[in-house]
């Protein structure tokens, strides 16, 4: 079939999205204190190839030329995230004025090139000395992120007019303190639990702190959510679909857009945490009144029990679709999949994709990158977006995932997501392939495949 921008609503959102820590490098400058994915980062042997954010993409001094890089991309809007350790060295008290000027710069530059600014609060850069103090498994913690939130909302909410306060709280609680994959690398899963629940408590409480300092502001959290699907239908399959489900989206959906956590979870995580954690009135602030909810997908869920019976180990299993350079199975129709789910279970809130994409072994060759895997892949989501639409989801927007290569996390430099291709060493940007075929669809061109 064939696909154009004019498929979509006409006040639909087009942009790109990034993070502080990928790109922004320049941890020590302006004032900004260490975060927790710097501490990882310096842990030998916690990072492919000893990478870190350090200097990254050198955003916070080449953020003019990048946004002169969307503009030439077309984007409606740029969904970035603010360092909390480059606005509150310490996660609390006094602020770094020096900070905040530079998202003053990047807000203004952004707007004198008519793109809108999306700022996300927390793309997982927890100030260290807020890990020292416990992290996001004590509850003190979440009150000091509602302060951050209403010293960014009193610095840009002039002029930011979307603002997201989590990105992937999942992540942020299960890989952070869980398995100890991400930063702050802990491995304790009660630990994750309670993170995962203050971390909500925080977007609840700054939900209210954006509300009351910039009240014209639309404000939405993003999820990372999966269809999870049986890999056959042997004994035990269903209720690992259940038990996966439950913890990967019911655990942070409910709490956000429902006010309670689903029964059945609790009853399985019992074992492991009486929820002391969660105190009265705690799910009428995780559940405050929500503009949109962000959506970002990757990839679908196949599980099945694992191998030893009775242990709630699971198996992950491939269907032999085709992979991105993460090991990821590329499936279009499971972003159809889940948008439906959340439009059929939790009722008509705006939905916004504020990530999707792919890592490829991309080349730079003759100053091109030919990366027809990506454009494959974003054309193949984006008719999912559309037959989502179709199917009466209120989707609102698109951001792709990512405006350049970067810092990718555990991975450090080894996985490209961007449509924007980054030389390491020199800095210097190539647009892709898929980056030119993003601004010829925002351009109003019809795609054929």
């Amino acid at each position: 079939m064939d696909l154009s921008r004019s498929d979509f609503p006409a006040d639909f959102t087009w942009g790109v999205a990034t993070s502080s820590y990928q790109i922004e490098g320049a941890t020590t400058e302006g004032g900004r204190g260490p975060s927790i994915w710097d501490t990882f980062s310096a842990t030998p042997g916690r990072v492919v190839g000893g990478d870190s954010g350090e200097v990254a993409v050198e955003h916070f001094h080449r953020y003019a030329q990048d946004v002169d890089l969307m503009a030439d991309l077309g984007v409606d809007a740029y969904r970035f995230s603010i360092a909390w350790p480059r606005v509150q060295p310490t996660g609390s008290g006094a602020v770094s004025r020096a900070g905040l000027a530079f998202y003053d710069r990047l807000v203004d530059t952004l707007l004198d090139k008519g793109i809108t600014p999306w700022a996300t609060l927390y793309h997982w850069d927890l100030p260290q000395p807020l890990e020292d103090a416990g992290g996001w498994p004590v509850r003190d913690t979440a009150h000091r992120f509602a302060e951050y939130a209403a010293h960014v909302a009193d610095a840009l909410g002039d002029r930011v007019g979307h603002f997201i306060t989590l990105n992937e709280p999942w992540c942020s609680a299960f890989l952070g303190y869980g398995s100890g994959r991400h930063a702050p690398g802990r491995s304790d899963a009660g630990a994750a639990l309670a993170a995962s629940h203050h971390l909500l408590l925080g977007h609840g409480l700054a939900v209210q702190a954006l509300r009351e300092r910039a009240p014209q502001a639309q404000v939405g959290i993003t999820l990372n959510l999966y269809p999870v699907a049986p890999a056959h239908d042997g004994h035990g399959t269903q209720d690992v679909v259940r038990r996966v489900d439950g913890l990967s989206n019911r655990w942070f959906l409910d709490p956000v857009l429902r006010g309670s956590y689903p029964q059945d979870v609790v009853d399985d995580v019992a074992h492991l945490t009486d929820l002391s954690f969660v105190h009265d009135g705690d799910l009428e602030v995780t559940s405050a009144s929500l503009d949109f909810l962000g959506v970002n997908y990757y990839t679908r869920h196949v599980v099945a029990p694992g191998a030893l019976p009775g242990t709630g180990e699971v198996d992950f299993a491939s269907r032999g679709l085709p992979t991105t350079a993460l090991g990821w199975e590329v499936d279009p129709e499971g972003l159809s999949d889940i948008l439906l789910r959340v439009t059929r279970d939790y009722g008509d809130i705006p939905l916004v994709i504020t990530e999707n994409g792919a890592a490829f072994d991309d080349e730079l060759v003759d100053g091109a990158v030919h990366d027809t895997e990506r454009v494959d892949f974003l054309r193949g989501h984006l008719e999912a977006g559309a037959k989502a639409i179709a199917g009466g989801v209120p989707l609102r927007g698109y951001f792709a995932w990512s405006l350049m290569d970067n810092f990718e996390w555990a991975e450090g430099y080894a996985k490209r997501f961007g449509i924007v291709h980054v030389d390491f060493d020199t800095q210097v940007r190539t647009i892709k392939d898929s980056g030119h075929w993003y601004a010829a669809f925002l351009a109003g061109e019809r795609t054929q495949y």
